[in-house]
């Protein structure tokens, strides 16, 4: 039966290759078929030849990500045997450079590629796609890129607050306590990206804002990176004021999931309106990512495909 070795050198990137208890172990032997084990620092696969070929291009892709980023996510993994079984090419992204000292994010698909560069080259972009698809985390890395390369002064990210058929002003606590869970999205993909204490300067000095929708109206935010996330449950008048508070040097990513409406039946969900509204408007674009986009666990896609379903 063939074999082959793959001498990976460092333990280190060796256990990220493997992932947390051997996960990514599991599911590159699970889907190609093939024995994996390790000696002395290599990675020895066995198998039908076909298999151990495509087995040994994944475990030397999921090397050169562990040695340039030192860290490996399910999505690696997930790309990695998409293009092994044939279901899509190998592409090269442009990474996205964050704060945090190390860390660049990458798109994992083509439609998270276009969405980046289309916040890139335009002033305003809406996007739909499902859950796990990228559109809040891909958004919040250009909006830290875009700060970190002093293209804009300041971070603004907001969030309605309906989904959860709740006023505000009728929760416990001061207003950061009210909004927290709500932006807690968006808090988590900063973390991800900023030294908890560089975040919480940021956030002291107000160069990184979180507030709910109902805020904005009156303002007028200049040299910013706004986001507006779960823009499908905003309103088309909320979101009319929402476009209208861009300002000089300004940028504004809108994103939501058109499948997940929590307005009342009678409401027009503002983000179907203003993609249908904007579209073919100079210097707004309107993305839609898909299944194929999504890059949380793998069981997502699967979810939102039978959930899709007629």
């Amino acid at each position: 039966m063939p074999r082959t070795t793959i001498a990976v050198i460092d333990s280190k990137r060796l256990l990220a290759i493997f992932g947390p208890r051997d996960q990514h172990l599991r599911r590159i032997r699970s889907a190609l078929g093939v024995g994996v084990s390790a000696r002395d620092d290599s990675i020895c696969v066995e198998g039908e030849e076909p298999a151990v070929l495509r087995a040994t291009e994944v475990f030397k892709q999921l090397d050169r990500i562990a040695r340039e980023h030192g860290a490996i996510d399910a999505a690696d993994v997930s790309q990695l045997l998409s293009v092994a079984t044939g279901e899509k090419p190998l592409v090269a992204y442009e990474p996205i450079e964050v704060q945090r000292p190390g860390r660049q994010i990458l798109p994992k698909s083509e439609g998270q590629a276009a969405y980046t560069k289309s916040i890139g080259e335009h002033d305003i972009v809406l996007c739909a796609g499902p859950a796990g698809s990228g559109k809040t985390f891909l958004a919040v890395a250009m909006a830290v890129s875009a700060l970190r390369a002093e293209q804009v002064q300041k971070i603004v990210l907001v969030r309605p607050a309906v989904e959860a058929g709740e006023s505000l002003g009728f929760l416990p606590g001061d207003l950061q306590a009210k909004i927290n869970p709500y932006l807690r999205p968006l808090l988590d993909a900063m973390h991800d990206m900023m030294d908890y204490e560089v975040l919480k300067r940021l956030t002291e000095q107000d160069v990184v804002e979180m507030i709910p929708l109902a805020y904005m109206r009156g303002r007028t935010l200049n040299n910013a990176f706004i986001i507006l996330d779960e823009a499908q449950n905003t309103t088309a008048a909320q979101m009319k004021m929402f476009l209208t508070r861009l300002g000089i040097g300004s940028k504004m990513v809108i994103s939501g999931d058109t499948t997940q409406i929590d307005l009342p039946q009678n409401r027009q969900s503002g983000l179907v309106d203003a993609m249908t509204r904007l579209q073919g408007v100079r210097g707004c674009c309107c993305v839609r990512l898909g299944g194929k986009d999504i890059v949380r666990h793998p069981l997502v896609q699967r979810i939102v495909e039978a959930y899709d379903a007629p």
